[in-house]
C-alpha cells in the first residue's frame, strides 16, 4: 500500500487506457506517455500494461506502507533515481521534485498499482470523468502481487531535444487552403498554457480555411491536429473526445505522441511532414 502525502500539481493512475470503445462513445485515455510508463514496468519485472502513477511536473511525496521496488521515467526529476530499479523500505517516503525538462514523469512499482478497474481499465480519464479520481492528500494505492523475476537493471536516459512531430496530411486537409500544411510545418509553435491530457495547445501562425461553417462531429485518434476557428492548432493527446466536430489537418505519428505528452507550457514545437526529424 502507498499512501499519498502530496500529488503535486496533479497526479493520476494510469495503464494503457480503453482502446476499443470509441465506438460507444468511451475514450482510450490511459498514460499520456505510453512508451514511459511500458519501460518503468520493465524495469520492476511487471507485464506492461499494469497500471502506475503518472506525475504532472513531479512535486510529489508519497509514503510506502509496505517495501516496494519501484522505477521512474519519462521527465527526470532533480536529485532522482530515473532509469533503474529501487528499492523502498516500509514506512519511508519517496520525495520527488521538479522536471529537469519535459512534463509527465512516471512511477511504477512492482507489483502494479490495483484501485479497482472501470470498463477494464485503472485510468483516470480528466475529461470524462471515467476511472479513479486524481490523487489527493491520504489517498491510499493498493499494491498487487509480484510475478516473475526483475530481469531489466538499468535504461538508457534520454536527454532533451529539440520538439519536433512528424505529421501526416488529413483527413480534412482539404477545409483548409492549399499553402496551410507547409505553413504548419513553417515555423515553430508555443505550447499554451491550457494544455493538458486531452491537448496540447499551440499559439503560432494561424491556418486559413477554405470552407466555412461546420463540420459534423466525426472520430478523432490521438495525434490527431485539430484547427478550430481560431486557426491555433490543437494536437489530441490521451485523454481526447472520441469525437470532434472541427476539421483536422493532420495526424501526429504515433511514434511521436511522447514527444508531445512531454511538451510544457512555454516550450517550442515545429511540425514536419518529412518522414524522419
Amino acid at each position: 500500500m502507498i499512501e499519498v502525502l502530496a500529488p503535486g500539481p496533479y497526479a493520476s493512475v494510469q495503464d494503457l487506457g480503453r482502446p476499443g470503445l470509441a465506438h460507444l462513445g468511451v475514450p482510450c485515455s490511459g498514460a499520456a506517455d505510453a512508451a514511459s510508463l511500458r519501460l518503468a514496468n520493465r524495469l520492476v519485472g511487471n507485464a506492461e500494461g499494469l497500471a502506475g502513477v503518472e506525475l504532472t511536473y513531479g512535486m510529489a511525496r508519497l509514503r510506502f506502507l509496505d517495501a516496494a521496488w519501484a522505477a521512474l521515467t519519462g521527465a527526470p526529476l532533480a536529485g532522482a533515481a530515473m532509469g533503474a530499479p529501487f528499492w523502498v523500505p516500509a514506512g519511508a517516503e519517496l520525495l520527488l521534485g521538479a522536471p529537469l525538462w519535459g512534463l509527465r514523469t512516471y512511477l511504477a512499482v512492482r507489483g502494479g498499482i490495483t484501485v479497482e478497474p472501470v470498463l477494464g481499465s485503472r485510468s483516470t480519464d480528466s475529461l470524462s470523468g471515467l476511472g479513479p479520481e486524481p490523487l489527493r492528500a491520504g489517498v491510499l494505492l493498493p499494491v498487487g502481487r509480484p510475478e516473475g523475476g526483475i530481469s531489466v537493471d538499468l535504461a538508457p536516459l534520454p536527454g532533451p531535444r529539440e520538439a519536433v512531430l512528424r505529421v501526416l496530411a488529413g483527413p480534412r486537409d482539404d477545409w483548409f487552403v492549399p499553402e496551410a500544411l507547409a505553413e504548419l510545418c513553417a515555423r515553430p509553435y508555443t505550447v499554451s498554457q491550457d494544455s493538458n491530457r486531452v491537448g496540447v495547445r499551440l499559439r503560432g501562425p494561424e491556418l486559413a480555411r477554405a470552407k466555412e461553417g461546420e463540420l459534423p462531429s466525426e472520430g478523432m485518434v490521438a495525434g490527431a491536429v485539430q484547427v478550430p476557428p481560431s486557426g491555433q492548432p490543437i494536437v489530441f493527446l490521451a485523454d481526447h473526445p472520441p469525437t470532434g466536430g472541427y476539421p483536422v489537418i493532420g495526424v501526429v505519428r504515433g511514434a511521436d505522441l511522447p514527444v508531445a505528452a512531454q511538451l510544457r507550457p512555454g516550450d517550442e514545437v515545429r511540425f514536419t511532414t518529412r518522414p524522419s526529424p
